[in-house]
């Protein structure tokens, strides 16, 4: 089974939670919307431990580094069968200064030309409603839990747990 690992960042605002999502870059996505988007995240290298692979994601992704406490959530399996594994922090960060990493591929297709693509072509901060609609199915189980964690209102803070 392919792992992957992320973090889930909330803040508050306006006596609401918000959380980072991000839309994944390339010529696939352009056009798709609601159900596309995810946390940034990706596949641990060999030997890496899981929390360390997801802020590494992050930092590669979105040019930021939050600090943490990371708490992790419970696992979910996306559609495609791979296994991801997050954490949650409070931090504030402006996507505005988003720097992603980048990948190249064939495009158009069969042309023989390789471009390039950012990972995470735009990030944004969003309340927990449009974020149930926007994220990927398996990845809205989260939100269920910052919720169960910091409360739906954001009153209290997420402490680290020993899982």
């Amino acid at each position: 089974m392919r792992l992957s690992a992320g973090l889930l960042l909330y803040r508050r605002r306006a006596g609401r939670l918000e959380v980072l999502i991000a839309h994944p870059g390339g010529p696939f996505f352009q056009q798709k919307d609601e159900g596309y988007w995810s946390i940034p995240k990706g596949e641990p290298k060999r030997s890496e431990d899981l929390l360390g692979a997801a802020q590494r994601e992050f930092l590669e992704e979105t040019g930021f580094a939050p600090a943490g406490p990371f708490v992790p959530l419970t696992p979910v399996v996306q559609k495609g069968g791979k296994r991801v594994h997050a954490w949650v922090a409070e931090a504030d960060w402006d996507p505005a200064t988003l720097v992603s990493n980048t990948f190249k591929m064939e495009w158009p297709p069969r042309s023989g030309k390789k471009r390039e693509f950012p990972e995470i072509d735009r990030a944004t901060w969003c309340t927990l409603e449009e974020a149930r609609r926007k994220l990927k199915p398996a990845q809205a189980a989260w939100l269920d839990e910052l919720e169960a964690l910091v409360g739906a209102r954001g009153a209290s803070a997420v402490e680290p747990s020993r899982r």
